[in-house]
């Protein structure tokens, strides 16, 4: 009688990381619209109850997508792992305040019918579908991203920032035009959340950081990603902004760095296994986003840099795993 191969025996002959997590994925994704909860307080605060209604909008939208494409596909129902809200969550966060309905559904169905469902499903996806939908709505109703979200204390005139009468502007815009500091809103502003952005999740760093901590601390997410992403952000805007520590705080406060940082960079599915995997990956992000802010005609590069990432993430997590003890090199499979 021949012996049975490994291969036939189902044994794992890999090395490390074996992952092993006792957490379901409802468990999981619970966790994460905890995190989103404060950010989307601050932003319905700030923004007023149309943020809330955007919500409700999209995540009616995602449940009803995946369980009809579920059903069509005939696959399990997966709508009680709460990955489809998350990702409507996430999405309604990446868009402007007065981002139409209509065009909301059309960008919810099309994160999870086509980015996520015909790929296999949650773990399936190549790429971020909050991120993806994102670029996609961009490319196809660019004049929805035309007005940036207005804040109520400043609608109110409730910010004493020079900002105010100056420009309707984003910080990142106003940097990027080499706006002097005294024009632009204060480092206070940014931090609680007084800023004109494009996307509306963006606008709180308190909430942000209040989010992405609960998650560290959780361990729903590891701080390679985060910290190597925002750090090389951080780095290189003090060296290409005339070592200005002033230039870099507004850097790492406005725009999308700090959400994407903690809330899209750190998917699981998309984003590196190993640990020097998400640290080469969180630096990529950084370069990325550095170059695409500083020398393209974008003020804002994160979402394109997360795809990027996204999509050379396979590659790190071949030449960032370890090799079985005894087995060799092969260069077709290994690069």
């Amino acid at each position: 009688m021949s012996a049975k191969t490994p291969e036939q025996n189902h044994l794992i002959i890999a090395s490390s990381p074996h992952l092993r997590c006792h957490r379901t994925t409802t468990s999981v994704m619970g966790n994460v619209l905890i995190a989103l909860l404060p950010i989307v307080i601050a932003t319905a605060f700030i923004y007023g109850c149309r943020v809330l209604l955007s919500v409700a909008v999209a995540s009616i939208t995602a449940i009803l997508a995946e369980f009809l494409i579920q059903k069509a596909m005939k696959r399990k129902q997966t709508i009680q792992d709460l990955s489809c809200i998350v990702t409507a969550v996430i999405l309604v966060l990446n868009l402007p305040l007065d981002f139409p309905f209509w065009q909301l559904i059309v960008g919810t169905i099309f994160a999870i019918v086509v980015v996520k469902a015909a790929f296999g499903g949650l773990g399936q996806n190549f790429a971020n579908p909050a991120v993806t939908t994102r670029i996609v709505l961009v490319s196809a109703f660019a004049s929805s991203f035309a007005k940036n979200s207005e804040p109520l204390a400043r609608a109110l005139h409730l910010s004493n920032s020079v900002m105010d009468s100056s420009s309707s502007a984003t910080v990142l815009v106003l940097l990027k035009a080499g706006t002097d500091s005294n024009e632009l809103c204060t480092l206070r502003d940014l931090f609680f959340g007084i800023q004109r952005t494009t996307a509306i999740g963006e606008t709180c760093a308190i909430a942000i950081l209040l989010g992405g901590l609960y998650l560290l601390f959780r361990k729903i997410i590891k701080w390679y990603i985060p910290i190597s992403y925002i750090g090389t952000v951080a780095v290189l805007s003090f060296l290409f902004g005339g070592f200005s520590i002033q230039f870099m705080l507004y850097h790492l406060f406005s725009g999308g760095l700090l959400f994407s940082a903690f809330f899209m960079a750190t998917d699981y599915t998309t984003s590196p296994l190993t640990n020097k995997g998400k640290f080469i990956f969180g630096i990529g992000l950084g370069i990325l986003t550095s170059i695409i802010r500083f020398w393209s005609n974008l003020p804002e590069g994160v979402s394109f840099a997360i795809l990027t990432m996204n999509i050379l993430t396979p590659h790190i997590d071949r030449f960032t795993k370890e090799k079985p003890f005894g087995t060799e090199f092969n260069k077709q499979t290994d690069l």
